[in-house]
């Protein structure tokens, strides 16, 4: 008999696009990143990635994904 999860949770990372080249700002010890491209970290996209395909094969019931942080963590 194949055993059903109810529910993979995955956390995902607001990072910069890796197309993106950072600066650092003129007298600061900050990245400028104002007006940059952001993106879902490349690992965590795999990882939604896999939890889609459990749910795909009826291994889990739904996936979740979850980050942390300001406004722009939404997108």
């Amino acid at each position: 008999m194949k055993s059903v999860l109810d529910t993979a949770v995955v956390c995902v990372k607001r990072t910069l696009d890796y197309t993106v080249k950072p600066r650092v700002q003129a007298g600061a010890t900050t990245m400028q990143t104002e007006g940059l491209k952001h993106s879902i970290n490349p690992f965590c996209e795999i990882a939604v990635e896999e939890a889609v395909r459990l749910k795909e094969r009826n291994v889990i019931k739904r996936v979740v994904a979850v980050s942390v942080g300001g406004p722009g963590a939404v997108q």
